[in-house]
């Protein structure tokens, strides 16, 4: 559900096995997009630097932001479950909605697009101004509407850390599913994955980072630029 690159040393390798698994197994795996699967972010948080210090230029950084542009959006699991990378937007009402508009474009600032990527579920009700900056916050009734007008069980999403690796919001009408442990290399937090079986039972697969092998030395201070 995205944000496959920034703030770690590994997202040229990350990106490429994911990449690499969708055109093996085309039919089994779906690579949604995050705010960070931008040409603007990833200048920022860290994968044109790691390009540049691998490669020696911006080839292959280029290559995989021209690629972000098609990534899809948005999943839909079992007809039940939504699955995305931010959240909720006013602008979008509908299933059909997400459908009907282009995505294949660099992340715009602003518009359905944007609130996709960017936006937050809230304990306040309605909709909210992002402190991000970016998208908005959305509410309990502002989730319950959406999953209701589109015969939904749950919102599954990820872009916040949450300490468990999962988070529960909104009477469990939406999920926060966070896969990145000990986030940053600082963090300290477990990460998970939900599993849903053949009778669409949630189970959520926690883990830990990996052992350290021939990894650089996290110890030391970790560039700025993966905060």
């Amino acid at each position: 559900m995205g944000d496959y690159v920034d703030r770690g040393y590994y997202s040229v390798e990350t990106v490429t096995l994911l990449v690499a698994l969708k055109v093996r197994y085309p039919q089994r795996i779906t690579i949604l997009r995050g705010n960070h699967e931008s040409r603007q972010i990833t200048q920022v948080y860290g994968f044109y630097d790691e390009c540049l210090r691998k490669y020696g230029n911006a080839n292959v950084w280029k290559i995989f932001t021209d690629l972000f542009d098609y990534f899809p959006l948005t999943a839909l699991v079992e007809s039940e479950i939504f699955c995305l990378h931010g959240g909720l937007s006013p602008s979008i009402e509908t299933l059909e909605n997400v459908r009907n508009f282009d995505r294949v474009q660099e992340a715009p600032h602003e518009g359905p697009m944007c609130d996709l990527l960017w936006s937050d579920p809230d304990d306040r009700c309605g909709w909210g101004i992002s402190p991000r900056g970016a998208g908005y916050t959305f509410g309990q009734d502002i989730s319950e509407q959406f999953n209701h007008k589109n015969n939904l069980k749950l919102i599954a999403r990820a872009h916040q850390l949450v300490m468990e690796g999962f988070n529960w919001a909104h009477e469990q009408k939406v999920v926060t599913i966070f896969s990145a442990p000990n986030y940053c290399y600082r963090c300290g937090n477990m990460a998970s994955i939900l599993e849903v079986d053949d009778c669409k039972g949630h189970t959520f697969i926690q883990f830990e980072p990996a052992p350290r092998r021939g990894e650089p030395d996290v110890t030391r201070r970790t560039p700025d630029y993966f905060l």
